[in-house]
């Protein structure tokens, strides 16, 4: 049987932007917060930094029940024993993550226009993520966001569940919610906040609003 998991708040971390936290620092306040998934993105940790940064934090999120995302990097969630992956559009095809992981474990998707979701819709993954929203810095190789009316036209086509990613915060995470997708990822809304569980909070009670209306 598939990991359970809930889109709802969906953190990705980043070193970078965690104002010389650590990132299990972070992932620890988010969590007190209500964060839902946590999944670590690392572009510059060797393979063996991000596979011990990994295991560190995995204690951590059991401890939440909270699933445990690994970003882009298939060999490091087989390593750790990870919930899943997410993968890009120019990651491992989802078809061999799929293989190697099997079928206990959770696939996301990255889908970053409607030309992708009929294969989306296809492929045997768990949800996907329309990204951007809008124009964020950590996605710095998509030019242009999909703005709430192309996020909306997307989760509407799509067969599996969608979180939205990209550029969201406090200030238009309502809006976000209201084009159907299930949940909401943020990066700096969390990690760059200066109290990561105030703000996970402030998030968490804009989704459970918008639930409950």
């Amino acid at each position: 049987m598939r990991n359970e998991f809930d889109l709802s708040l969906y953190l990705v971390t980043d070193r970078g932007l965690s104002l010389g936290r650590s990132l299990k620092e972070v992932s620890e306040k988010a969590l007190k917060g209500g964060v839902s998934m946590v999944q670590i993105r690392e572009k510059e940790a060797s393979t063996r930094e991000f596979i011990m940064e990994v295991l560190d934090i995995k204690i951590l999120l059991k401890k939440y029940n909270v699933p445990l995302i690994i970003n882009d990097r298939v060999d490091v969630a087989l390593a750790t024993d990870a919930d899943g992956v997410h993968l890009g559009q120019n990651d491992m095809p989802w078809r061999m993550a799929r293989r190697l992981l099997g079928r206990d474990k959770i696939i996301g998707l990255s889908v970053e226009s409607a030309d992708q979701i009929e294969e989306a819709n296809a492929a045997d993954i768990d949800y996907i993520g329309i990204s951007p929203v809008f124009t964020t810095p950590t996605k710095k190789e998509l030019a242009k966001g999909l703005g709430l009316k192309g996020t909306a036209h997307i989760a509407r086509l799509s067969r599996h569940p969608a979180v939205a990613i990209g550029g969201i915060k406090q200030e238009n995470a309502r809006e976000v919610l209201q084009t159907g997708v299930d949940g909401i990822s943020v990066v700096s809304a969390i990690c760059s906040a200066p109290d990561p569980e105030k703000a996970s909070r402030e998030l968490l009670e804009i989704i459970t609003t918008k639930k409950s209306s």
